[in-house]
């Protein structure tokens, strides 16, 4: 097992801070930004539009 290097807990806050952190910076970084319909935010609202019509379509269809 590696060495720990502030405590079990705290490391696995400060790896997912670090890898939120960064993939803030490369979405919003003028050099490497995203067009605004490709951000994740965007593509996250998208998949719930299309979850939330299948739901629909799925209580729509006579059984």
């Amino acid at each position: 097992m590696p060495p720990v290097l502030l405590s079990r807990t705290l490391d696995t806050f400060l790896g997912v801070f670090t890898g939120v952190l960064a993939y803030y910076l490369y979405e919003t970084h003028p050099r490497t930004a995203l067009p605004r319909e490709e951000t994740l935010l965007e593509l996250i609202r998208w998949k719930m539009e299309k979850g939330r019509q299948e739901r629909e379509r799925k209580l729509e269809q006579p059984r």
